[in-house]
């Protein structure tokens, strides 16, 4: 088993940054792909962002892309995502992940979810 814990959430304000941090524990995440996810109030969670084991390649969802960044560090299995110029519609609780694999039709989907950290963005 693979435990995943967030930190870094909070409240701020529309166009200010803030940083996520994902620390895993137990089982380590070795190659899978880390990411986050996020589920805001009355929608179902969504796929944010994922980079693979060796930092190479990235994914982002479009409504992130050119504002979040996501980063990790393969010996100490963490992952982490910078948000910037962060806007109202990014309210939500974020959950790091770990072992994801994308369906055929482009889901994402993950074997290991945190608890979750509230991002909350008001204007």
């Amino acid at each position: 088993q693979v435990q995943l814990r967030e930190s870094g959430g909070g409240a701020v304000q529309v166009g200010d940054s803030l940083r996520l941090s994902c620390a895993s524990s137990g089982r380590t995440v070795g190659r899978s792909i880390m990411g986050w996810f996020r589920q805001a109030p009355g929608k179902d969670r969504e796929f944010v962002a994922a980079m693979n084991w060796d930092g190479r390649t990235t994914y982002y969802t479009g409504s992130v892309k050119g504002r979040f960044t996501i980063s990790r560090d393969l010996v100490k299995g963490t992952a982490d995502l910078q948000m910037n110029n962060l806007k109202s519609a990014d309210t939500a609780i974020y959950f790091c992940a770990a072992d994801l694999r994308r369906g055929g039709g482009g889901t994402w989907y993950a074997g290991y979810f945190g608890q979750g950290s509230q991002v909350t963005v008001s204007s």
